[in-house]
């Protein structure tokens, strides 16, 4: 497997409880590398932005909303297989379906409150990435 990097963001519902630490610890235990962070908070034209590819699905609006409603950490995570490896971390979408340990099955409130995000494939990553980080905010 190759070192990749892949775009996590811990969501406003795991900033708000303080969880940031706690969800950056699964992820080091895990082996990822974060490389690049920043806490941040979206506006409504940012969150649209970013999720515009769910632009016509039914909880589009509810996702940009939750997304607005405090900080959120965006970060770069870096390491082998590091898509994979952080979807693996997060767990499922719907925490009630999510593994134990994982985060959304120890944090998340709900399947939209579900405490992160984290790109879906290499491409996807590479996107994301841009979205919110120069090349030159990302330090290995």
């Amino acid at each position: 497997m190759a070192v990749e990097r892949t775009l996590s963001i811990i969501k406003p519902d795991a900033t708000r409880r303080n969880l940031t630490g706690k969800v950056n610890a699964k992820f080091e235990d895990a082996g990822l590398r974060i490389v690049a962070q920043r806490r941040v908070q979206l506006t409504r034209g940012q969150a649209e932005a970013f999720y515009a590819v769910h632009r016509e699905r039914p909880f589009f609006d509810s996702l940009c909303s939750s997304m607005t409603t405090g900080p959120v950490v965006v970060q770069v995570l870096e390491g082998e297989g590091a898509v994979a490896k952080n979807r693996e971390v997060m767990g499922a979408t719907n925490p009630e379906q999510a593994d134990p340990g994982t985060i959304r099955k120890d944090f998340a409130e709900s399947i939209e409150a579900n405490s992160v995000h984290g790109s879906d494939s290499p491409e996807n990553a590479a996107i994301e990435i841009g979205f919110f980080f120069s090349q030159v905010d990302i330090v290995g």
